[in-house]
């Protein structure tokens, strides 16, 4: 995790992005709380490997990934609000959500009963199936990559940045790991990469919710990845007993080796779940968020902001945006041992900073306009000045005629005297 050296606390990006707290550290990004200075909101700062920024293909596709995904508008994705290059430093702005990721609720509370999974896979599938409608195509479908807000809202994170960083010249092992599990068999095998290897992976997904476990295990991650080129996904009954045969059906349609035996996007696959939650008669239910996780975002985002240095302060910064009053803090109880290797890639909603909102209700600063400041010769009236300057020299001539008609009558006082004399 960061430490409270981490140069990139306190730095504003862009001029606007302000990088707050750490959230979560990843193979391939970091992800910060940040303020969104021009808007006064807070926000999810995901950071790029330094590795990548030097890749210009890596950046052209992240750039256009990003793009792609910030047109798309479904409750089951993340938001993606912008996307640049600063310097150094490559970084995407979204929907801050306070909770954590579904692997982390999977470590917490283990398998979970078919009701729950209905209420984690209809809006995850229902955001996969809005991109696959746009032509995107996820690619890492896993349980760190969908997120579980506090008020029980699931969202799909992270679209298009394992293309990104598949085409760059760089990799990582720990991307790799992570991806092993859930790949499609097309995806080890080849590059024809469609919607169904979402549903792929999805199913996988299902599958591990239902039974606490990964259909397929290997030595190595490639060893792990080739298993479902020759093996089947059981059936999740197989593992625990009692699952419903209809979840059982979209469990193993979904899981098809041959692409074209599957559901054609996640849109269909949300169908069938969705049929199954009604002849099922599942109840609703809210999906909670994992408690450690979610702790440690609220910890992260209620901690007071990092002072810029002074050596980084950008002298072209909007006063308006700065001087928060904000103390300087650490982040020590932030450490691997509490993220995990694969608690990464947070997208972190709405978050209300006490200090900041009891200050400015509206949630926003007052005007510059509006501040104490010394005032401007530039910003005289132009009506005001030449009124001021008129009664300048109406003034000036009484002072000129009072002077003149003293004079006057001093001399004339003179005459007076020598013509009496």
């Amino acid at each position: 995790m960061s430490s409270p050296d981490d140069p990139l606390l306190g730095r504003v990006l862009e001029r606007r992005y302000r990088i707050d707290a750490p959230i979560a550290r990843g193979g391939m990004s970091s992800v910060y709380v940040g303020t969104d200075l021009r808007l006064g909101r807070r926000v999810a700062v995901k950071v790029m490997d330094s590795r990548y920024v030097g890749d210009p293909q890596f950046l052209r596709r992240f750039e256009f990934e990003a793009r792609a995904v910030a047109g798309l508008s479904h409750p089951g994705l993340v938001a993606v609000y912008d996307q640049s290059i600063d310097g150094d430093i490559a970084f995407l702005v979204m929907e801050l959500v306070r909770g954590g990721s579904l692997r982390e609720l999977l470590r917490e509370r283990g398998p979970m009963p078919p009701h729950a999974v209905a209420s984690i896979g209809i809006p995850t599938l229902g955001g996969l199936g809005t991109a696959h409608r746009a032509g995107l195509v996820h690619r890492d479908v896993k349980p760190e990559n969908i997120l579980i807000s506090d008020t029980g809202d699931v969202k799909v994170a992270d679209f298009g940045l394992v293309r990104a960083v598949a085409e760059a010249g760089v990799t990582s092992a720990s991307i790799i790991l992570g991806t092993a599990a859930y790949l499609s068999p097309e995806q080890v095998s080849s590059t024809d990469i469609d919607a169904r290897s979402d549903v792929y992976s999805a199913g996988v997904l299902f599958f591990e919710l239902l039974t606490g476990r990964q259909p397929f295990s290997g030595a190595t991650p490639l060893a792990l990845a080739y298993q479902r080129l020759s093996y089947d996904v059981p059936a999740p009954s197989d593992v625990i007993a009692g699952i419903p045969p209809l979840i059982d059906e979209i469990v193993l349609r979904a899981t098809e080796r041959d692409p074209d035996l599957r559901y054609d996007d996640a849109f269909a696959m949300q169908h069938a779940l969705l049929d199954a939650v009604d002849d099922l008669g599942l109840p609703p239910f809210t999906v909670p968020a994992p408690q450690q996780a979610s702790a440690r975002v609220t910890s992260a985002i209620a901690r007071p902001v990092a002072p810029q240095r002074p050596a980084e302060r950008d002298p072209n910064t909007d006063p308006a945006t700065e001087d928060f009053g904000y103390e300087d803090f650490g982040y020590d109880d932030i450490g691997d041992d509490d993220i995990g290797d694969d608690a990464a890639d947070y997208a972190p909603a709405d978050y209300g900073d006490t200090d900041y909102d009891e200050h400015y209700p509206d949630g926003r600063r007052p005007p510059a306009a509006q501040r104490l400041r010394a005032p401007d010769p530039t910003d005289v009236d132009p009506a005001s000045f030449t009124q001021a300057t008129s009664g300048v020299a109406a003034f000036a001539w009484t002072v000129i005629v009072l002077l003149i008609a003293a004079s006057l009558a001093a001399g004339g006082w003179a005459l007076g005297a020598m013509l009496t004399s």
